[in-house]
């Protein structure tokens, strides 16, 4: 029976007569393993985070699946759950750069899914005789709606040249999709008694996006893991990011922004883990909902707090045990700084003692002028954070573009503030700390991979570079002309997926 025969078959079996406030919908993706069910009709999000559906709304009711009502109202519903568990805790930011979030439930055909600052918008595609939409899975809608989350709490990290930066921005997307359905009583009992309560388990709640995975794993199956897109529960330990190759299948890790993300993710999700774990002998549902709640809280004040630098990882990771620390009595100390450690995210050197306040502002290197240094919030305790937090501009740098194949034109790009002695670091190999990298450095690495995938929409510049390959739908960059000079900006965060 195809998948969406299945869903079908298992709405009809699980409900029988319709309920003014209730809809049906997925708990998990369609593909999980999961049946629908009757979830609370989707409320109306906060005045700061307003949304725009760019559809007509069908009738609120208990529509089958596989039908368009089923697929409109299961995804209302994942966009507002996931809301409302960030809203809380973002003070009074908005969304980034529009007063309406636009949601595109079905843009057209295409294995993807991307948040672009103005909008969500989700795809259709047929793969082997099923169609897939990438709309329907409530893992994609809260991975990409954490993009629009994260843009809200710290927009400068949308234009930053920086891998860990970028990587971050996936892991948080891949997290938001795990909280959120925690937020669902129905998957934390299912968890709980799947994994006996050892959540760091392959589980439905680790496995995230797996019918997006199904469908990309028929023509390249080496891209995603055997039974989904990503999954939270891996072996993966922290190298640079200059000291991965480009890209790499899912078996290995690379520096691409998806695949390096696996190391934060699986660092988080442990810690997650050992919380729950560490509350009881045998976990019930209110430890899992406590460890979660405290997750979203230290991500989002750590965020918040972090200066962004090349190793950001490291520099989230002291964050977060900082807010521990300071607004929870460091309850999660020893989970969050054992995941870390085993993951390299951070070093022994860099968990030994708390580093000294420093004032946030920085200068760079550079001789153009246009350098000016921030990129951290103040010190202190972080709860007044969100609501009263600037944008700090990031340092703008010129590169010269002879080495690109751009002849003697200059890029401007926006790079990460310069490290110190006291910024955190993660683990090397061989023991000790990683060397400090050179903020320069990191942002031309980024370069180089987004011009090696063909993700930078060249414009006017086009043809001085070897043809991509990859489409202009999927080119997540843009060379742009201001002012008479060239400069790299992001036009989205996609699935990262390099269909030509």
């Amino acid at each position: 029976m195809s998948p969406a025969r299945r869903a079908r078959a298992s709405g009809r079996r699980r409900d029988a007569a319709p309920a003014a406030r209730e809809i049906l919908g997925w708990e998990d993706d369609p593909l999980s393993g999961a049946l629908p069910i009757r979830l609370p009709a989707p409320s109306m999000p906060p005045a700061k985070l307003r949304l725009a559906i760019v559809a007509k709304a069908p009738p609120l009711a208990l529509h089958e699946p596989g039908t368009p009502g089923f697929r409109y109202w299961t995804a209302i519903e994942s966009i507002t759950r996931g809301i409302s568990l960030w809203a809380p805790r973002m003070g009074e930011r908005g969304w980034a750069a529009t007063e309406r979030l636009r949601i595109h439930l079905d843009r057209g055909r295409d294995l993807n899914a991307y948040y672009d600052r103005e909008s969500l918008s989700f795809f259709h595609e047929e793969v082997a005789g099923t169609m897939i939409y990438s709309g329907e899975s409530p893992d994609v809608v809260t991975h990409e709606l954490g993009h629009a989350i994260l843009d809200a709490i710290r927009p400068e990290l949308w234009d930053v040249m920086s891998t860990e930066a970028a990587a971050f921005h996936e892991s948080f997307g891949d997290l938001s999709a795990i909280l959120a359905a925690l937020e669902i009583p129905s998957v934390r009992s299912a968890v709980l008694e799947a994994t006996g309560g050892k959540l760091f388990r392959s589980s439905r709640l680790s496995r995230l996006a797996e019918s997006l995975g199904w469908a990309i794993r028929q023509s390249r199956p080496e891209l995603v893991a055997e039974d989904c897109l990503r999954n939270a529960v891996n072996a993966f330990f922290y190298r640079p990011p200059g000291e991965l190759p480009p890209s790499g299948p899912d078996a290995t890790l690379s520096r691409e922004p998806h695949s390096f993300s696996r190391v934060f993710t699986a660092g988080a999700f442990e810690a997650l883990a050992l919380a729950v774990a560490g509350a009881a002998k045998k976990p019930a549902e209110r430890h899992l909902v406590e460890a979660a709640r405290d997750l979203s809280t230290l991500l989002v004040e750590a965020v918040v707090r972090a200066r962004i630098v090349p190793g950001y990882f490291a520099e989230i990771a002291t964050r977060m045990l900082d807010a521990d620390r300071d607004q929870l009595g460091a309850r999660n100390a020893e989970a969050l700084r054992t995941a870390f450690l085993r993951r390299g995210i951070l070093s022994l050197d860099s968990t030994a003692a708390p580093p000294k306040p420093k004032a946030a502002g920085v200068r760079s290197r550079s001789s153009s002028g246009e350098a000016e240094g921030a990129g951290r919030a103040p010190r202190g305790r972080p709860a007044p954070g969100p609501r009263t937090q600037s944008p700090v501009a990031l340092p703008l740098v010129a590169f010269e573009g002879a080495s690109l194949g751009l002849g003697r034109r200059r890029l401007l790009l926006r790079i990460p503030v310069a490290p110190d002695a006291e910024t955190p670091r993660g683990a090397a190999y061989r023991g000790g700390s990683v060397a400090l990298v050179d903020p320069h450095d990191d942002a031309r690495a980024f370069l180089e991979v987004l011009l090696r995938r063909g993700r930078i929409d060249l414009g006017a510049e086009r043809g001085r570079l070897p043809a991509s390959g990859v489409r202009p739908a999927r080119r997540t960059h843009t060379l742009s002309r201001e002012r008479g000079r060239l400069v790299v900006t992001r036009r989205f965060f996609d699935c990262g997926f390099d269909a030509p």
